[in-house]
């Protein structure tokens, strides 16, 4: 089998560990029945020693299938991955949906899309970027006892996103430390009202507003600070011709919105500008994950 699945950009401003969006940066993992266990990595960490020796996706998967098949049979396992590692595009969570979508194909078990969510939520806690890895679009959740909830949108042919991606790598946990341990009412209320609103947004393609939905309080701020140049790729994307620009889930990478007619000029000015950085115009999947 071979599975693929999408790059994610979560939060989109307010939206702090509820909403995201899948791109078109496809992790690819093909999975065979073998005599003995094999593992390739191609792209990004193949260099990468940890990614060999304690491989998430296979720990998920082998726990996975053996739960549901009950057997211990060995795999040769290839990857190819496109996603930047710990760059705030969903690396981790294209590795447990990934697995787990794996495992419930290997093992000959119906594959629904709601029971790989919920499954997913086993490992990673917040469903931002699961919950787009998994359905597509743009997606709204929440997490009821222990259940995903979740409403998707397809995104638009007509839009892009531009992504920026530094050298700089910086982990979730990383990120979160330097998060604000209280909060004023002020500024919780600011979020609620603007992530509700950039959801009303998506959902009635009212992109003229995204620039003023996608403001934050809450988070975005304090992890900028990790990587100042940031709040310059934001302003300067603004100014040329960006929807929206927010930092793309924890970071390091920031991820603009803009329509598809602008995406070029948008692309070309970044790249002129920051020429350090990575920069990349992305198509949106509407998808999630796919089994070939």
């Amino acid at each position: 089998m071979k599975i693929l699945i999408p790059a994610t950009s979560a939060n989109l401003g307010p939206g702090f560990d509820c909403l995201g969006l899948a791109l078109k940066l496809f992790n690819e993992v093909e999975i065979y029945k073998a005599n003995f266990f094999s593992l390739s990595i191609s792209g990004e960490g193949s260099d990468n020693f940890h990614l060999k020796k304690n491989n998430v996706f296979i720990q998920i998967f082998n726990e996975i299938y053996q739960k549901l098949s009950g057997k211990t049979n060995k795999f040769r396992f290839v990857f190819k991955n496109n996603i930047p590692l710990s760059r705030g595009l969903g690396s981790s969570s294209a590795v447990i949906v990934g697995a787990i979508a794996s495992a419930y194909t290997m093992s000959g078990f119906k594959m629904e899309k709601e029971k790989i969510l919920n499954e997913a939520l086993k490992y990673e806690a917040h469903p931002d970027n699961i919950a787009p890895a998994t359905l597509g679009g743009f997606v709204c959740s929440i997490v009821e006892e222990d259940k995903v909830y979740s409403i998707k949108k397809n995104i638009d042919e007509n839009l892009r996103a531009i992504v920026v991606i530094p050298n700089v790598s910086i982990s979730t946990e990383q990120s979160r430390q330097a998060l604000p341990t209280s909060l004023s009412l002020s500024d919780c209320v600011f979020n609620l009202a603007h992530s509700s609103f950039l959801t009303a947004c998506f959902l009635e393609r009212k992109y003229e507003f995204l620039a003023l939905a996608s403001k934050d309080k809450l988070h975005q701020f304090k992890r900028m600070k990790n990587l100042p140049e940031l709040f310059e790729v934001q302003k300067y994307a603004l100014e040329n011709k960006a929807l929206m620009s927010t930092l793309s889930g924890s970071g390091s990478s920031f991820f603009s919105l803009v329509y598809k007619d602008d995406a070029n000029f948008l692309l070309q000015k970044i790249k002129e500008k920051f020429k350090n950085f990575r920069v990349e115009c992305l198509e949106f999947d509407n998808k999630g994950f796919e089994i070939c």
